[in-house]
């Protein structure tokens, strides 16, 4: 782990001293982290590609102003954060998505599936059901749950990456898993 941290800082460092295949090197290294956690986020493709491209502008703009206290991963999702935040502001809120709108984008989503016709389709749908829900949730918590459930993160890495309290992380967290429990529930529970 700390190879890829001491990895990160060299690049960085590397491309603020105008290092081009640096900076590619961190784009390659980050972008399909990026673009999951947008597409997540956002719902949609176009979005994601929309917020993802707005997320690499600021982390270029700013990367010589990253100092190496924290780990560059947790500088760049705080980044997705204000830009997540920023961008759901402008934009309309995400809307349910129906059986024939991006199911190749949305079985993106990383399964555990096997290589079974009928299991892929399943978990497809599974996939298409949790955006859904996750679409419904409040921004704060649904990108508290996006570096929880799908970036690996520990709440003491989401707190200062949000720039919230550790308990305010855990409960976004807990808060969103209940409103997600509910709201599957109450999906089953409908004919």
């Amino acid at each position: 782990m700390g190879t890829i941290i001491d990895e990160d800082q060299a690049l960085v460092a590397a491309a603020v001293k105008g290092s081009e295949q640096a900076w590619i090197d961190l784009v390659v290294r980050y972008e399909s982290r990026i673009y999951n956690q947008a597409l997540r986020l956002t719902g949609n493709s176009a979005d994601a590609l929309d917020l993802m491209q707005e997320v690499f502008i600021g982390i270029y703009k700013n990367l010589h102003r990253f100092r190496g206290e924290s780990k560059f991963s947790s500088w760049v999702f705080r980044i997705v954060h204000n830009k997540s935040i920023d961008l759901a502001r402008r934009w309309r809120p995400p809307v349910e998505l129906k059986s024939s709108e991006e199911p190749d984008q949305l079985a993106k989503i990383p399964s555990t599936a096997s290589d079974e016709p009928d299991e892929q389709i399943a978990q497809e749908q599974t996939n298409a059901q949790v955006q859904v829900l996750l679409g419904q949730l409040p921004i704060e918590q649904r990108l508290v749950v996006e570096l929880k459930l799908f970036q690996s993160q520990t709440f003491e890495e989401i707190s200062i990456s949000q720039d919230i309290s550790e308990n305010t992380a855990k409960t976004r967290f807990y808060s969103a898993l209940k409103k997600l429990k509910d709201l599957l529930e109450k999906n089953h529970a409908m004919p």
